[in-house]
C-alpha cells in the first residue's frame, strides 16, 4: 500500500486549516459512502496527520513551557477534530516553529476513521450487516486506545518519527465519546478551565452565579449550558430564575458550561464520589489539553484545632486511593502548582475578607474507603503515623495525580466539613447545616481564582509538569 502524500505548507494557519479540512472531507465521504452503499470507497475516510521536521537543533530560551525538543528529526501526529483543538494546534505549532528551523508538512493518514465516531452519519447499521462486502469501514478498536505516549514508553519515542501530540487519534476519540457519555453534553462547548465537584449544591450555586454573570451588560460570558442540553444566553438571562431551571439529570456526571467566545470560560462537573469517577473523567477530559482543573470538595480535617467550615489548601498529596499506582509510581512526589495555589488563596483572602486564620495549606490524604475512620484507635495511630496530612477526601488525590501525569495545572480547596478523630463525625443535621452556610462561599472562591487565571493564561505555562524523558513538543 502506498503511503498518502503529504504536502508541504508554508504557515501554521494555513496547516491548521488544512488539518480541520481534511478531517471535514473525511467526513462528508463517510456520510455519503453510508448513504449509497459503496463501501470500498470508505477506504478514503481517514484522519488528517500533520508532520513537522525540526531540521537544527539549536538552544533556546531555559523558560521556553513547550514548543521544544531534544534533538532534531522528524515530528508527527495523527489528529481527531481537528476543529476542537484548533486554537491549542495553532498556539503549540507556532512555538515549535519559532524556536527551531522547521518545515511543516500536513496530509492525509493510514489511519481510518471508524464511523462511529463522526457526527451526523446514517447507515452504520446497513453496513455492519453487509459483512465482508463492508470491511472497508473499520471498526473501533481498544488496539488503538492507549496512553503510551503520555506514560513516556520506549516504543512511542523511539519510532522513524517522533511524537508530536499526546494522544492518538481514537484514543481522542473515544474520551470524547465518553465526556458525552458521563456529562450529557457534547464536547464543542467544553471550556479550558474546569472546576470538580462531588455535589450538586455547588454546580447550582455555579449555575445561579452565571445566570447573574450573563445579565451584567459587561459580563466576558455569552452563554451558560445545562446537561439536558438547554443553551441560556446573555438575551435569555435576564427573563429566567434559578427556581425555574429544571437542573436535574439523568448523567452520571453532571456538566455545566459558562462559555465566553475565547473558550477561555469554566465548566464545572459533578464528578460524584470517589478516586475511580475522578481518573474516569479526567482521563477523558485530558485529550482536549484544558489549561487548568480544580477540585473543590468536602473533607475530614485531622487537626483538633480545626473548626467545621474552615479551608483546606492541598499543597502536597498522600495517595492512599492506589487509583493511579500503576501509571505513577508511587515513589514519584505530585507537587503542587505554585501559579493554581497563590491564585486560591488570594481567591479566598477576597471572599473571606482576609481572615488568614480560616484557611491552611496542608497534605490531603485521599483514600477508597469512604469509611476510613471506622476502625480502631490503634489502627489509626498507625495509618497517620509520621504523616503530616491536614485532611482526608476521596478524589484530590487522583485529580492531581492525572493531572500531573497529563501535564495540566491542577489544584484542591476543601472545606472541613467533620472532624471524626475528634469526636465531630459526618451526621445528617450538622452536614445539612454546614452546607447550607458554605456552598456559596466556597463555590465562589473557585471561580474567582479561575477567572483571575483566564485573565493570564500565560502565568499557566509552567515548566514544572514537564518530563525530563518521554516529553512531546506541545504542551
Amino acid at each position: 500500500m502506498t503511503e498518502p502524500k503529504l504536502t508541504q505548507v508554508e504557515t501554521v494557519a494555513a496547516a491548521v486549516e488544512k488539518l480541520v479540512e481534511l478531517y471535514e472531507e473525511s467526513a462528508q465521504l463517510a456520510r455519503e459512502v453510508l448513504k449509497n452503499g459503496n463501501y470500498e470507497d470508505y477506504r478514503g475516510v481517514v484522519y488528517p496527520k500533520v508532520v513537522v521536521d525540526v531540521l537544527e537543533w539549536r538552544p533556546i530560551s531555559r523558560s521556553e513551557p513547550f514548543g521544544y525538543v531534544n534533538e532534531a528529526g522528524r515530528y508527527s501526529a495523527t489528529l481527531s477534530k481537528p476543529h476542537l483543538t484548533r486554537d491549542y494546534l495553532t498556539e503549540q505549532l507556532e512555538r515549535l516553529t519559532g524556536n527551531y528551523p522547521c518545515k511543516i508538512y500536513v496530509g492525509p493518514s493510514e489511519t481510518r476513521i471508524p464511523p462511529e465516531y463522526l457526527h451526523d452519519v446514517q447507515g452504520m447499521t446497513e453496513a455492519r450487516r453487509a459483512g465482508d462486502t463492508a470491511d472497508a469501514i473499520p471498526r473501533p478498536t481498544l488496539d488503538e486506545v492507549h496512553d503510551a505516549i503520555v506514560d513516556g514508553e520506549w516504543d512511542a519515542f523511539h519510532g522513524a518519527e517522533k511524537p508530536l501530540f499526546h494522544f492518538g487519534p481514537q484514543r481522542f476519540d473515544i474520551a470524547c465519546a465518553r465526556i458525552q457519555h458521563y456529562t450529557g453534553i457534547d464536547v464543542d462547548t467544553m471550556q479550558r478551565f474546569i472546576l470538580f465537584t462531588n455535589y450538586a449544591m455547588h454546580t447550582t450555586e455555579f449555575v445561579r452565579f452565571g445566570l447573574r454573570e450573563l445579565r451584567e451588560a459587561d459580563s466576558r460570558y455569552t452563554a451558560l449550558i445545562l446537561p439536558n442540553g438547554q443553551k441560556i444566553t446573555t438575551a435569555e438571562a435576564t427573563a429566567i430564575d434559578l427556581d425555574q431551571l429544571n437542573l436535574d439529570s439523568r448523567f452520571q456526571m453532571p456538566r455545566y458550561d459558562l462559555c465566553t467566545e475565547d473558550g477561555y470560560g469554566i465548566t464545572m462537573i459533578n464528578i460524584g464520589v470517589g478516586p475511580s469517577n475522578a481518573k474516569t473523567i479526567t482521563d477523558c477530559l485530558a485529550v482536549l489539553r484544558p489549561e487548568a482543573w480544580i477540585m473543590i470538595g468536602h473533607c475530614a480535617g485531622l487537626d483538633g484545632r480545626m473548626r467545621i467550615g474552615d479551608l483546606i489548601l492541598g499543597n502536597a498529596y498522600q495517595r492512599q486511593d492506589r487509583i493511579l499506582d500503576g501509571r505513577i509510581n508511587p515513589d514519584i512526589p505530585i507537587p503542587a502548582v505554585p501559579e493554581i495555589q497563590r491564585a486560591l488563596e488570594a481567591s479566598v483572602h477576597e471572599i473571606y475578607g482576609g481572615d488568614k486564620s480560616l484557611m491552611r495549606t496542608g497534605t490531603v490524604l485521599s483514600t477508597g474507603d469512604r469509611n476510613w475512620e471506622w476502625h480502631t484507635p490503634k489502627a489509626l495511630w498507625e495509618l497517620f503515623k509520621g504523616s503530616t496530612a491536614a485532611a482526608v477526601d476521596m478524589e484530590s488525590c487522583a485529580l492531581a495525580a492525572n493531572g500531573y501525569r497529563y501535564r495540566i495545572p491542577y489544584g484542591t480547596l476543601l472545606s472541613v466539613s467533620d472532624l471524626p478523630l475528634h469526636a465531630v463525625p459526618k451526621l445528617p443535621a450538622q452536614a445539612q447545616a454546614f452546607y447550607s452556610n458554605s456552598k456559596e462561599a466556597h463555590v465562589m472562591c473557585a471561580v474567582r481564582a479561575v477567572e483571575s487565571l483566564a485573565s493570564d493564561p500565560e502565568r499557566l505555562r509552567t515548566r514544572k509538569l514537564r518530563r525530563a524523558m518521554g516529553e512531546v513538543p506541545f504542551r
